[in-house]
Parts: structure tokens; sequence; C-alpha cells
């Protein structure tokens, strides 16, 4: 690692955030949406912030035929609120692109035998390399085959990277597939399974804000904890995503990543070392304790359902969607209920729920604690009162809350909940894409999740989603008004266990 001195390119930060070596970022699938207005952008931030190493440069790779020229200024059309100025001109220089066919190796291999050694030479990366594979998930496989059909065995030079986006197959067994074929090319310490969630400034502050704050740690536990919500709502629908979403639906495209590895880093237990190995190791086994759904009673377990349209008709329906099936009985929201059984959680239901035209844009987890064991105020405050509730804002207003209960100014013994607020507005110097792209340079594989925990999420949900794709019609309840709160049954999911949502 090279950490620039106070003469050369400024510190990001007061936390030191240093500048990664020489890399030479290859993009496949580069001509997509994705490369265009995700991360090529920001990559263009991370030069802006000089936190890219001195030797860089980008190569795109895709079936579009197309030279340099003409794809540095599909990326300035992508984003052109971002892509202008001297600035990007600079940027756009360190940018180049080839067009390829992923199945021929003859092709890849004219790449990396012709392409890529003078782009290093010039750059001086010395052949430190990241693949990023930003091609639709169906081509992965065919990808990586073809990297290691087309040369010398990617695993021989450690400096080698390979980055996945999700989704990570579709099932459990067409995940262990892929990771056969990426394993067989790679090795695991070389891979990383992108998960942006996960790069979030309050993602990443939870296991500060367990582990090195004594007021809260000895209370993350059964005996103070009532339940958990995670929540992760969207007002959006599935946009231009037709395609993909009728083939995964919101169990395979929120739940099997985002959502579990949330609850991951929610209930593990405290690692030895803060260390990426060590971290995804309770990561790992937080999962491995998760209880399998009974398949006979899941509807005890599970909700799902699908947005019509709104109240108003002014937002059409799913089902309305172009590119949808008219009869699509694929689900865009899902209410979950997982029982952890270990010695932490035993007893404690954790409620995840994810959905599609919802009320409100927000993802959150909501720790709910016990109330008091004798309430000496309810004679005198005529009532129940809120037990206290802990909520670290994932999106979109990065954060901390904790909702406590105190005295209403005035002679009268009254209560009022009070908000501890803690918001990171405007503090946070880098998005996902950059915080994960660049542990990615770092060669830091914390953010990212590793094979083990993969095939565990696969392995809990892959039954659930077979079950509900082999049922034949629709529950009354499947369907909700898009901007509400999602379908009624949700509701009653908690209403069971004498609880209820936090309100979106």
């Amino acid at each position: 690692m090279v950490t620039v001195d106070e003469h050369s390119f400024p510190p990001a930060d007061s936390c030191g955030i240093t500048i990664p070596e020489p890399c030479g970022l290859i993009i496949f699938g580069a001509s997509g949406d994705l490369a265009r207005r995700k991360l090529v952008p920001a990559v263009y931030r991370l030069f802006r912030q000089q936190l890219l190493p001195r030797g860089f440069f980008v190569l795109g790779l895709a079936r579009t035929a197309m030279d340099s020229h003409r794809y540095r200024e599909l990326l300035r059309e992508a984003t052109p609120e971002e892509c202008v100025g001297e600035c990007w001109q600079r940027f756009a220089a360190l940018i180049h692109y080839r067009p390829i066919d992923y199945g021929d190796p003859a092709s890849l291999r004219a790449v990396l035998s012709e392409t890529l050694p003078p782009l290093e030479e010039n750059a001086g990366t010395g052949g430190n390399r990241i693949f990023y594979l930003a091609t639709p998930p169906a081509v992965y496989g065919e990808v990586i085959s073809a990297l290691h059909r087309a040369g010398p065995a990617p695993a021989a030079d450690a400096r080698n990277k390979i980055v996945i986006e999700k989704p990570f197959g579709t099932d459990l067994e067409s995940s262990r597939r892929l990771n056969r074929i990426l394993l067989d090319a790679f090795r695991e310490s070389q891979v990383y399974r992108i998960d942006h969630y996960l790069a979030k400034e309050t993602v990443q502050n939870i296991l500060m804000f367990r582990f090195a704050n004594s007021l809260f740690e000895p209370l993350w536990n059964r005996r103070y904890i009532d339940h958990v919500q995670i929540t992760a709502a969207e007002t959006i629908g599935i946009e231009q995503r037709a395609g993909y979403y009728e083939q995964a639906g919101v169990l395979r495209d929120m739940f099997q990543n985002h959502m579990f590895q949330l609850l991951a880093l929610t209930a593990m237990e405290p690692p030895s070392l803060f260390s990426a190995s060590r971290v995804r190791d309770e990561k790992a086994k937080a999962l491995q304790s998760i209880r399998p759904f009974p398949l006979e009673r899941l509807d005890e377990f599970l909700v799902t359902g699908q947005y019509a349209r709104s109240s108003d008709a002014s937002i059409r329906g799913y089902r309305e969607e172009r590119g949808v099936a008219a009869d699509s009985a694929v689900p865009t929201y899902a209410a979950l209920k997982v029982w952890i059984d270990n010695w932490r959680w035993h007893g404690v239901p954790f409620y995840l729920r994810s959905g599609k035209r919802l009320k409100r844009r927000t993802t959150e987890i909501a720790i709910r604690f016990r109330p008091v064991p004798h309430m000496m105020f309810s004679r005198s405050v005529g009532g129940d009162i809120e037990a206290n509730t802990l909520v670290l804002r994932v999106q979109p207003d990065e954060g901390i809350q904790l909702e406590i209960q105190a005295k209403h100014p005035g002679s009268r013994m009254c209560l009022m909940p009070v908000n501890l607020d803690f918001s990171y507005r405007g503090d946070v110097s880098l998005s996902a894409y950059e915080r994960v792209l660049l542990d990615c340079m770092e060669g830091d594989q914390m953010l990212f999740v590793r094979e083990d925990g993969v095939d565990l999420s696969w392995s809990l949900l892959s039954p659930v989603i077979r079950a509900l794709e082999g049922r034949k019609g629709l529950p009354d309840t499947f369907f909700y008004r898009a901007g509400s709160e999602g379908p009624d049954a949700a509701a009653a999911l908690l209403e069971r266990d004498g609880r209820k949502w936090r309100e979106l």
C-alpha cells in the first residue's frame, strides 16, 4: 500500500484514506447501463477526489462495436452533469475500449497479449489487474471460463482480482456451479462478490457501534431485545428491468444478498480481531444459526405480494409494466420472520421486509428493546409506554437514532417520546460504489461476501422459493396498492405475535 505524503495528493479525510497501488480496471460489459451510469462515474469521482493511484487506466470490453473515442462520449452522455470541464478531459484520457466476443478465447487472448501490455507499461501497473464483471449475470460463467482459457491462469498472480455483481446465481445449485467455475480460475482471496449495501456508512458503522461502545454491547441479546426489524423499502417500481425482475422477484433480488447480510451484521458475535476473515467467519456463523423455514407452515413465516395500481390510478401495477406477463405471479414484496437458534438470540424474532412501490424509500435496522419489567408510572400517565427503539438508518438519511421516553415539561406527569439523533448529513465522503472500488484496489475483502456466505443464504432461501413457485393460485391478500405500506397480511404477520411494523 502506498500512502501519499503532504507534498503530493492531499489526504481524503482525517481518518487517512490511503492511495492504492497502481492498477488497471478491466470492465466486462462496459457498454451496459451499470458501467455507464454507476461504475465509471464512481471511478471518476475518485479521480476528482485524488484517491486513485497515479498509475491507473480503465479498459472497457463489450460486444458493442465502437472505438475508445466513441466510448468516452457514451460515458459523458450518460452523466452529463458530472462529466464536464478539464478534469473530465484528463480522466477520459485514461479510458480505453475494445470490442470483444466473450465466448471466443482468441478474442480475449488478444486483449491480454496485445491491448493490455502497452497500457500497463505506460501506467506502470506491473500487471496489477482488476477484472470487473458488469455483464448480465447469465454471462458470468462464460466470461470467467474465457479468462481461464485465454492465457496463464489468473490465480497464478495474486495481484489479479475479480469483482462480481449480484445476483450470484438464481438458486443454490446455480450458485454452487458458478462458484466452481470461479474458483477453478481464481483463489477465494482474489474474489470480490460485491454487495453495495454493505458499503453504506451506517452499515459499516454497525460493527463499530456494537463493539466499541460499552453502553450497548451488554444489551445486545435476548435479555434486553424484544425483536429486530430490518426494512428495505423502495418507492420506485422495476423501471427498465422487467426482463431481470420477472426471473428474480424480491426474494432473489433483495433477501439472498442485502437483507441476509444486514441480518448477519446485526446478529453476529464479536470477532476476536477486526479483520476481513474474522468478521466474515462470524457472519457465516450467524447465517448457520438461522432456523430452516418449515415449508408445510410457510404462511406463518412469509408473506409475499405484488404492487397493483395506486388508489388514484396514477401509478400502474406491476402486471401493467412493460415486459411483464399479464398474469405474472412474481412477488415485488416479501416479509419474512426469522429465528436464530443460538445462545444470544434464542426467542428473539427478526422481521425482514422489502418491497417496491411502497409509501416511502428507506432502509433501516430497528432494534426494539423489551419494556421495563414494572411500569411504576402506569397510573400517572394513563396507558402503555412505548419501549425504547434503536434505529440504524442506512438510507436515505444515514445515521443513528435512539427513541426514549422523557417527562414533558410542566407540572403534570406526562411522558413524551424523545429522539437522540445522529445524522451523517453531508459527512459521507464516499458513495457505496466508490467505497467498494477503493477497498478492492487495496485488497480489503471486509465488505465483500465470501463463498460460504452465498452458499448459506441460498441454502435457506432456495427451498422457500421453490415452494412459492410451485403453488397453484395466489392468496387474496397478494396484491397491495402502489404507495401503500404493503400487503395487509404483512401487518398480520407481526400482529399474531403482539407486535407491529414501524410505520414507513
